[in-house]
């Protein structure tokens, strides 16, 4: 029998819950960037799409060629047909073009328009105004950001997820 200062831990028990922690965080994450990408007329996974374009455009310098479907997917670690309905909602409203691969007519390369290169602009106000609205040290964010990524690549590893199939 435990003692009085000994305290029995419910492995089961929610609030130690890791996957708990990770499912309540991303809701209230989410639910801090839903005002602010509400002006620019786009949802939290629309910008998580737009953020791969713009990492590639400012990389393209050399002519690189578009992304194309399967990799802005495995980009996000998202199943390609997660991922169709979103590219078709970014294309009605004018900020990307679908178009079949030259190299591969399999394949659908997308790219930026002029309205999807400057909604980066606007974007550019996003990151700091999460940053403020959460009241995390800067520190903290970034210890996070480098345990998270440490999971997922050890959960891709252990073959948890799909990137992108």
């Amino acid at each position: 029998m435990p003692t009085p200062t000994e305290v029995e831990v419910d492995p089961l028990a929610l609030e130690r819950q890791v996957c708990f922690a990770l499912a309540i965080s991303n809701r209230a994450v989410q639910a801090v960037y839903r005002p602010l990408l509400e002006p620019l007329g786009i949802t939290h996974p629309q910008y998580l799409v737009m953020l791969a374009l713009w990492d590639h455009q400012r990389s393209d310098a050399a002519g690189m060629p578009p992304l194309t479907v399967k990799q802005i997917a495995a980009a996000l670690q998202l199943e390609s047909a997660t991922l169709s309905p979103m590219l078709k909602r970014l294309e009605t409203l004018g900020l990307i073009t679908r178009t079949r691969s030259t190299g591969d007519e399999r394949s659908t390369d997308i790219g930026l328009t002029e309205a999807g290169v400057a909604l980066r602009e606007q974007a550019l106000q996003i990151p700091p105004a999460v940053v403020a609205r959460l009241g995390v040290d800067m520190a903290e964010l970034e210890e996070l950001h480098r345990v998270l990524t440490r999971i997922n690549t050890a959960a891709l590893a252990a073959n948890a997820l799909t990137a992108g199939t």
